[in-house]
């Protein structure tokens, strides 16, 4: 897709948030011009997908699992979708959002791995702590308010309520790396990630469940980010 056409398609869908959401977005000035990025935000909602976008004024590309859009895998490959397969190690679509990051572009993850179904925070998982690993990047918390009352898990039909998208400063855990090693690491990324996260909302953070073991992949071949 072209530079023209991804900057009409983002004006459209700027117009129609604003039309049925009262879309508004605070803290834009913390994504940076240039350079690789990633931006992580809860998810709550299939609206959460372009209305993010919507207030990130760079072309960005985003994770999800690869049975999101049936019959329109091809179209929204072509709008930036990276798809991964939930079932097994998924190198390919992994590799791809790194590759992205390193080549100076915005990729977006949702941490939970999938939308949550009561609307709040929920712990994150190691998958995002990957990425910062192999990229080095920094990480633009975002916290999506109204998309849960819009669109919910289980909904028939989209609702017009107000929507705010609240990006904060971007975290850097060049310092942290040498720190922590592996899946120490990758669990310290997704928890601060979280937390911040929940911060931004002014909502309680997520806690996390007794006993979990975590278990991800010390390579660019995890899967825990995927998107639903």
């Amino acid at each position: 897709m072209t530079a023209a056409v991804y900057g009409l398609l983002w004006l459209l869908f700027n117009a129609l948030g604003r039309l049925f959401f009262r879309y508004r977005v605070i803290g834009r000035e913390h994504i940076p011009r240039r350079g690789g990025v990633l931006v992580a935000a809860n998810h709550a909602s299939y609206l959460d997908i372009p209305l993010l976008g919507c207030g990130i004024p760079r072309r960005v590309a985003f994770l999800g699992r690869q049975d999101l859009f049936p019959g329109f895998r091809w179209l929204f490959q072509w709008l930036g979708w990276i798809p991964i397969r939930p079932d097994r190690l998924d190198r390919e679509g992994f590799g791809k959002a790194i590759r992205l990051i390193k080549g100076g572009k915005v990729v977006v993850i949702y941490p939970e791995g999938s939308r949550t179904p009561d609307g709040r925070v929920r712990p994150g998982r190691p998958g995002i702590g990957v990425i910062v690993a192999e990229t080095a990047c920094p990480v633009i918390p975002a916290y999506i308010a109204g998309t849960h009352e819009a669109l919910p898990i289980g909904a028939s039909w989209i609702r017009c309520r107000p929507v705010q998208i609240t990006y904060g400063k971007p975290i850097n855990f060049t310092a942290d790396a040498q720190r922590y090693a592996g899946k120490e690491f990758y669990r310290h990324v997704s928890r601060t990630v979280m937390a911040k996260i929940a911060e931004l909302g002014n909502v309680a953070p997520p806690a996390e469940p007794s006993g979990r073991a975590e278990q991800p992949e010390p390579s660019p071949a995890a899967h825990s980010h995927n998107a639903e």
